[in-house]
């Protein structure tokens, strides 16, 4: 864990401010929720604050409250670059890099010429003024009521703050079933449920709300499932022709990848997206036991993330990134046979 000067950071938040918070590029849930939850948090402070997103995000986490009131930096640039030209300090959440925010916006950061405050939870984070980094913690939206916590000010804690919060929690956890969930989670689970958040409705619109669409798009990706049993792995390919013949949106993929996670006898699971757009495969990264999908996707894949959720990314073809995954294996056989051993 790292904790670096965050009495400082509470003696400047002590007077109004103009406050940006940050989520990474294609955010998530926990991205959404903890960015969100901080805004609701800072204005009940007095402050002023704006949460701007680098590009769009799944239609499941529109409703979050303050939703609305977010600025897209890819859409909305100049409102975007604003805001973050007017303020105060600006808060970095669920990343750990700039360049996790995408080119464009991290151009503008790295010019921008007052302090950062981190609160993340992935591995190897880059140096701010202010920081609360700790991988040991499910998700950021935890960490952002530990935060809160550190301020004493859980009574701030309404039902919008309490289901943004439980929303992030939730989708970071695999609705709570990962190592990375611990009794403390939830206890505060249970907080958050006592201060408003409704599980039934944030489960319900985070994961049964699904079109038509997405749901044969599901079946094209389990019909492209492949099995590697010699090496416990499984992957699943998506190409953008397909992808378009079930007229995808932003998120239709969340998640898919545990599918493959969830055979029994694999411990090692991949899902490769094609993206014309970006010229790129988008590429994620789940794991059960001691494998660091971290590490393999640092090493090979121009990512990172946590030991047993990340991702990463590829510039070629679906045929070459299946090529070089295949070939990546052997290297990591007796890991993956020892992934569960003591």
């Amino acid at each position: 864990m790292i904790l670096k000067e965050l009495d400082s950071l509470k003696t400047f938040l002590e007077k109004p401010r103009n406050i940006v918070v940050i989520g990474h590029r294609n955010p998530d849930g926990d991205a959404m929720g903890s960015t969100l939850a901080l805004y609701h948090y800072f204005n009940k402070k007095g402050h002023n604050t704006t949460v701007v997103v680098p590009n769009e995000y799944p239609d499941f986490l529109h409703w979050l409250p303050g939703s609305d009131t977010t600025c897209r930096f890819d859409w909305q640039n100049t409102q975007s670059k604003k805001a973050i030209d007017t303020s105060d300090i600006i808060f970095l959440l669920d990343f750990n890099a700039l360049h996790r925010v995408g080119h464009d916006m991290q151009k503008t950061l790295e010019k921008y010429p007052n302090d950062f405050a981190m609160i993340d939870h992935h591995q190897q984070p880059d140096d701010v003024k202010y920081m609360y980094s700790d991988v040991t913690i499910c998700s950021t939206c935890q960490m952002v009521y530990q935060f809160i916590e550190m301020n004493n000010d859980l009574d701030l804690i309404d039902k919008d703050i309490a289901t943004c919060l439980y929303t992030g929690i939730m989708t970071d956890t695999g609705s709570f079933r990962f190592r990375s969930t611990t009794s403390k989670t939830h206890r505060i689970i249970g907080d958050l449920i006592d201060k408003g958040a409704e599980n039934d409705r944030i489960h319900n619109n985070v994961y049964d709300s699904n079109s038509y669409g997405r749901l044969l798009l599901l079946g094209q990706a389990l019909s492209n499932l492949q099995i590697l049993p010699e090496y416990k792995t499984a992957f699943i390919t998506l190409t953008d022709e397909e992808k378009k013949k079930f007229d995808f949106q932003k998120g239709d993929t969340e998640g898919v990848v545990n599918y493959a996670l969830s055979l029994k006898g694999i411990i090692f699971a991949a899902i490769f997206i094609e993206d014309n757009d970006q010229n790129s495969i988008k590429i994620s990264f789940r794991s059960k036991g001691k494998f660091s999908v971290n590490q393999f996707a640092r090493n090979h894949f121009e990512g990172g993330g946590h030991d047993n959720a990340a991702g990463g990314k590829f510039d070629g073809s679906i045929e070459e990134i299946v090529t070089k995954f295949k070939a990546l294996l052997p290297e990591y056989k007796i890991e993956l046979e020892l992934s569960y051993e003591s």
